[in-house]
């Protein structure tokens, strides 16, 4: 008999006899979800004598400590405990990739409005919180708080520039036909998930720290818990079954609440739980980084591009955390789907005086893609071309087909398709027409249209991250329970994880039981970030699976009919004259003493990015997409209305197409509120004042969309992914981009597109109305110049 191949598994899903993988099944938690079933961090019962903890956060974003007075904290109603920097008895800084994060203030000295100053242990959560605001604390403040790109870009950078390509001279652009040179900032953005950040720990047997918390990275709490202990990795076990939400908010920043948690176990002998209230989470946790961006284009007189500068400038917070990764994506996808000619692409780590910036789903590819897709719309204006025409005359194309980073992009043919192809579908040509005539007979209400297209890198820029691992049981009854590296986020990992191990066994999905994500079952994981969560775990299920189902298939030839090409469908043994049940096979094999438990890993392939020469293939392969948006605003309110979004998206051979179109919709109204309502406002001090949902505005159904379509752009991915699948969780977040360009094109409607809207993100009411004046007063001074002509010519 042939043994199990990967082809067989990939072609197995296409098969009309036995299809798992490719259906649409409902989340694996959602029932539990609806009814309240569901357990989060908060929902677990307690053990007895638990206790709440609360930190005492700093009042000022840069100084020192000159006075801390905890007397009262100390002597409040349920205290038990009060610990500083110094009650740690490990590393007290819990930097990963680099140092700079102290898990409390470390020798007085203050970072960051919100930092944690101490820790308080009480009998109850309001009584902690309660009794961390009675801390008497004075300080010596800074001369000077650094809070802007414009403070901040003369000053020493927080990490080392990087530059991929050579600058573009000058000359090259004076002498070309057109040169448009702008900025542009980007704001960040609150993650806002559902569930704060939340831990749960206790003290083990042996001395060690068992941790239950919301976090995209299991691994890396194990390894922070146990340096700020002092203990070895295997004596930390964390355990991660879902999260309410994480959208990169929980993949490094949940580390900080779980090891202060971790650190009140350590010293009380109990255990210790803290959930942060909403405005802490939102004043203490980092964002989106901000960006400032440049760029400069030469093209020639059809809006052909021939070379671009271009600079991208994260504005990191007060240290490293994940900055140096977030801000290559940034200049990775700063080229987003077109070919810049001579191109140079420089980013830049600023250090500013906030709390520090961390991932958040596109992880800097949305700040650096929305970039170039300005510059498309201003050269478009230039050149007197729809925009559309410009973007379709820079794809990336057989000829030009190589990154700025050298790596080529294969799938530019099916980027031009779909847009083609969406161009057709949401009837652009005559919509667009029809706008036109729209502005000319309204004027104070005017309508945009825009497509962009996003092409979105998959994988970890870090090379070594992308790996994964998973545990399968298969129990005598026929169940199996299985463990792997990913954390569920409400995203649908464990759904697809589920599917593919059935798909690959040849049973039936509720068979499947996908348990929480723990450190002692597989070990060493990568966090569930950079879209790869489902690409790596689910590759690593799947090894596991095909290692079991050989073993099973081995001995059911030796067993039943040597030499029978044999195989596992619909839960039973088929290639044999009598009925063999899957149950029936698991139950003896395990007689025939044949193991039924196997570990997966897997690691992709192709990838490796040499940041001396700037060059290689960071990514294993491109999700490509597009989207067609149309708004009106009002001009003299700023207000706006998206009436209509189409997008069609690349998902590959989708895994479950439910939760991918759930995924889309659910990406475009969360980069929607990035780009038009959420705007992050520090005071000049350095104090968050967006620090709650009543002056911080994410969208609400009345931002939804009036019409939504969205589209799978069906076509096996030509990589060998699983089973051929694209990742779908951050591609899609750039489609509102196009929602953005639509507003522009709106704004730029008022000088009938004779002058380049002043537009930034995110596009808020305020700065809509702002773009709008500059068009009136454009067009006022235009009038005023004609006039004074006649009159000179009269």
């Amino acid at each position: 008999m042939r043994k199990l191949t990967d082809i067989d598994a990939q072609t197995s899903a296409q098969k009309e006899t036995f299809k798992v993988v490719g259906k649409t099944l409902k989340h694996e938690s959602a029932d539990k979800q609806v009814s309240g079933e569901a357990l989060f961090v908060d929902d677990y019962p307690t053990p007895r004598g638990t206790l709440h903890a609360a930190v005492v956060l700093s009042r000022i974003a840069k100084g020192e400590i000159t006075k801390l007075n905890l007397h009262a904290v100390e002597n409040a109603e349920g205290v038990v405990s009060v610990l500083t920097c110094d009650a740690i008895p490990g590393e007290k800084d819990i930097g990963t990739v680099f140092k700079g994060d102290p898990l409390l203030v470390l020798d007085n000295q203050i970072r960051y409005y919100g930092q944690p100053i101490a820790l308080v242990l009480a009998t109850s959560h309001d009584l902690a919180w309660k009794a961390a605001t009675l801390a008497e604390v004075e300080y010596q403040t800074a001369d000077e708080v650094i809070l802007t790109h414009h403070q901040a870009q003369h000053l020493e950078h927080l990490l080392p520039t990087h530059q991929m390509g050579q600058p573009v001279e000058q000359r090259v652009f004076e002498k070309a036909d057109v040169h448009i040179q702008g900025d542009m900032h980007v704001g960040g953005q609150e993650h806002f998930y559902l569930e704060t950040q939340a831990s749960l720990t206790e003290m083990t047997e042996d001395g060690g720290v068992f941790v239950r918390t919301s976090t995209q990275n299991p691994t890396e709490i194990q390894k922070l818990v146990a340096e700020v202990l002092a203990l070895d990795f295997n004596r930390v076990t964390v355990d991660m079954r879902r999260m309410g939400g994480g959208f990169g908010g929980k993949e490094s920043q949940a580390a900080q609440w779980a090891c202060l948690a971790a650190l009140g176990s350590y010293h009380t002998g109990r255990a210790i739980k803290i959930r942060l209230p909403r405005s802490i989470d939102m004043t203490a946790t980092g964002k989106r980084h901000p960006f400032y961006n440049r760029y400069q284009l030469a093209a020639d007189s059809q809006g052909n591009i021939l070379a671009a500068n271009m600079e991208v400038n994260g504005l990191c917070g007060h240290s490293p955390d994940l900055s140096d990764a977030i801000v290559d994506r940034a200049m990775f996808h700063a080229d987003n789907s077109y070919f810049l000619g001579n191109a140079c692409i420089t980013g830049h780590r600023l250090k500013t005086d906030m709390v520090s910036h961390t991932a958040f789903r596109g992880f800097g590819g949305p700040q650096g893609m929305i970039v170039i897709e300005k510059a498309v719309e201003e050269l478009a204006l230039n050149v007197g071309l729809d925009p559309f025409d410009v973007r379709m005359k820079n794809l990336y194309n057989q000829q030009n087909h190589v990154t700025p980073y050298g790596m080529p992009v294969e799938q530019h043919e099916d980027m031009k398709e779909i847009l083609l192809s969406l161009e057709a579908s949401s009837d652009y040509r005559a919509r667009r027409q029809a706008i036109k005539q729209w502005n000319k007979a309204n004027p104070i209400l005017k309508k945009g249209i825009a497509i962009t297209p996003v092409r979105f890198g998959i994988s970890f820029t870090a090379t070594h991250l992308n790996q994964a691992g998973a545990l399968i049981h298969v129990y005598t009854d026929g169940t199996i329970q299985v463990s792997h590296g990913g954390t569920e986020m409400g995203q649908g990992l464990h759904t697809k994880i589920q599917q593919i191990v059935a798909q690959t066994f040849g049973i039936s999905q509720d068979k499947v039981l996908v348990t929480s994500t723990r450190t002692d079952k597989v070990p060493n994981t990568s966090p569930t970030a950079a879209s790869s969560g489902a690409d790596l775990n689910g590759m690593a299920a799947h090894n596991a699976a095909k290692e079991i189902k050989q073993r099973l298939l081995d001995f059911a030839q030796t067993h039943y009919q040597p030499h029978a090409e044999l195989d596992i469908e619909h839960g039973k043994l088929v290639g044999l004259q009598q009925e063999v049940s899957w149950s029936q096979l698991v139950q003896q094999a395990y007689m025939a003493r044949v193991s039924l438990s196997a570990t997966g890993y897997y690691k992709t392939p192709k990838i490796g990015y040499d940041r001396e020469t700037a060059s290689g293939r960071p990514f294993f392969y491109f999700t490509n997409g597009a989207s067609c948006s149309e708004v009106t605003i009002d001009t003299l309110t700023g207000e706006m209305t998206v009436e209509r979004v189409d997008i069609l998206h690349d998902v590959g051979s989708s895994l479950n197409p439910g939760i991918d179109q759930g995924q889309i919709e659910g990406a475009f109204i969360q980069g929607l509120g990035w780009l038009t309502t959420e705007e992050l406002v520090w005071r000049e001090d350095g104090t968050l004042l967006s620090n709650s949902p009543m002056n911080y505005k994410i969208p609400t159904i009345g931002d939804y969309p009036k019409q939504m379509h969205v589209e799978f752009y069906e076509k096996a991915n030509p990589e060998h992914s699983i089973y051929r699948s694209k990742a779908v969780g951050e591609p899609p977040f750039m489609h509102p981009i196009s929602a953005w360009c639509a507003i522009y094109d709106a704004v730029a409607a008022i000088s009938d597109h004779r002058v380049a809207p002043q537009l930034h993100a995110p596009a808020t009411g305020e700065a809509i109305l702002t773009a709008c004046d500059h068009q009136f007063a454009w067009l006022k001074m235009h009038a005023q110049s004609e006039e004074n002509s006649d009159v000179v010519t009269s």
